[in-house]
């Protein structure tokens, strides 16, 4: 089964923490593994919790409960500059901000640009 990932075979001698060890090409130390993490869950946090939230809010609440309590989404906003003030964490909040802005700034743009052509060319 090893050949066919192309992985090397465990040697029998070798100690069982060699063998379980993680395969070569998972880095958590790898300088992109946590600005892709951060950018994803931001582009994740932007685009699923809003509509989530609205969801499970209208489900439990109705739906004009749902209206009057949804601006405590801008709450998500206090997670990246959480994680941004601290060192040990400041490098994700940083690119999780990014993916969450850059996000809200493509989605805008093309939902402006959209709307701008349908009033000028839609018959």
């Amino acid at each position: 089964m090893n050949d066919l990932i192309g992985a090397p075979e465990a040697d029998e001698d070798a100690p069982s923490a060699e063998r379980s060890r993680r395969p070569d090409w998972f880095h958590r130390g790898h300088p992109v593994f946590f600005p892709l993490a951060g950018f994803f869950t931001g582009m994740v946090g932007v685009i699923v919790v809003p509509g989530t939230f609205a969801a499970v809010l209208q489900g439990i609440a109705g739906t004009d409960r749902a209206e009057q309590l949804f601006p405590f989404l801008l709450l998500v906003l206090v997670i990246p500059i959480g994680l941004i003030v601290p060192r040990r964490t400041r490098r994700f909040g940083r690119y999780l901000l990014l993916g969450m802005v850059s996000t809200v700034v493509v989605v805008g743009g093309v939902g402006a640009a959209v709307l701008w052509w349908l009033l000028n060319h839609g018959g």
